[in-house]
């Protein structure tokens, strides 16, 4: 939140069946900064009405300070300080979206340049919770603050459950893991899907999916992907069994608990890219003030490039598909100059807490595309 507490939704009382509604716990709390429950929990309609698909909401805060709140098929923009819903939108077509038949949902990088508007995207899902279930392959996309949000729809190459998505410097966005069929659970997914997704969200509606690299290890149930310091992703994971089977031994479905952790190399570091990347970063300051403040980076460019960007990166918390908290911004910068070497530019900082809450994030200079090393800073 944007005062650093912490809003937490959702959730069960035992752990039994979300079917029977004496078991669910349709509500939300507030924590302190510190992890300390403030002590009320308030039941959220949008939870209730949801119902048995009402766990591991996607939420989103916005640059208004209302939280993007979706479950199921459904969602509205939420002012937590008033506990009201200030707009409701129009269900999102196709299948369930959210646990047991989680798709994934990320909201796209804000910028300075088109005023921090924020659109969301979601996709994937399922139609129950059974290893016989198909996977949806549709996406919605929302700009839930302009008037008259509606969801513009596309499609990934192939239906998936549990997939992930996984904001990138360059301002793509990575969808991997997950299953062609079934749902979350135990020994309830089968058909894992195995390659990178990759979305641009740029393009021209119709052409923003690429597919990418393919692994050899299935990512199911408890799967997880991030981004690391130097621009390429850590993808881990994968526990569909209740107790922990080792391979060589395997589940009734053919799998086991995976150990073995894999690194992907996106598009903007493979071949000669690597080697343009820029280096010898330098930031003026590591505490960065949103308001007025500005700071400096001095870095090397290579040869003859064209343009700078400076991505200010959140990875959040992940699990069962969901990235809580995850979010960029890019932000303004000065002083570039085309085709040099050695560049200082000023960056302006994020211009409240509600863009960018309190808390870690990593600074990633992005030259034509390719991203430097990133450097953790501290936002207040």
């Amino acid at each position: 939140m944007p005062d650093g507490s912490i809003f937490v939704a959702s959730g069960s009382l035992n752990g039994l069946n979300p079917t029977v509604l004496a078991n669910n716990n349709p509500t939300y709390e507030i924590l302190s900064a510190e992890g300390v429950t403030l002590g009320q929990s308030i039941t959220m309609q949008l939870l209730v009405k949801a119902q048995p698909y009402y766990m591991y909401p996607f939420i989103h805060l916005l640059p208004d300070g209302t939280l993007f709140v979706f479950v199921s098929k459904s969602s509205e923009t939420f002012d937590v300080a008033n506990q009201k819903t200030t707009k409701s939108f129009p269900d999102l077509p196709g299948d369930y979206r959210t646990y047991p038949n989680a798709g994934g949902s990320v909201m796209l990088p804000l910028s300075a340049q088109n005023n921090w508007t924020p659109e969301v995207m979601i996709c994937g899902g399922g139609a129950y919770q059974d290893i016989t279930s198909p996977t949806d392959p549709s996406c919605g996309r929302i700009a839930p603050l302009v008037p008259n949000a509606a969801w513009e729809m596309d499609a990934m190459p192939e239906g998936r459950g549990m997939v992930e998505a996984v904001l990138l410097p360059d301002g793509t966005v990575l969808w991997v893991n997950g299953a062609q069929k079934g749902a979350e659970g135990f020994n309830l997914a089968t058909d894992p899907a195995f390659e990178v997704l990759i979305y641009n969200p740029k393009a021209t509606l119709g052409q923003r999916w690429t597919t990418g690299a393919s692994s050899t290890i299935p990512r199911l149930y408890h799967s997880v992907a991030l981004l690391l310091l130097d621009g390429t992703l850590m993808i881990a994971g994968s526990n569909p069994d209740q107790m922990p089977v080792v391979a060589p031994d395997v589940d009734p479905q053919g799998f086991h608990t995976e150990f073995a952790v894999e690194i992907y190399t996106p598009p903007y570091l493979s071949g000669d890219n690597a080697n343009r990347r820029p280096t010898a970063i330098t930031l003026s300051k590591l505490d960065i003030e949103t308001g007025v403040s500005t700071f400096t980076i001095s870095f090397t460019a290579p040869g003859n490039a064209q343009k700078v960007q400076v991505a200010l990166y959140h990875g959040g918390f992940v699990t069962h598909a969901v990235h809580m908290s995850h979010r960029m911004l890019f932000l303004e910068t000065q002083g570039w100059k085309a085709g040099a070497t050695e560049q200082t530019i000023t960056v302006a900082g994020p211009p409240n807490n509600n863009v960018a809450p309190p808390g870690p994030y990593v600074v990633y200079v992005v030259v034509d595309g390719v991203p430097g090393v990133g450097q953790f800073v501290m936002v207040s």
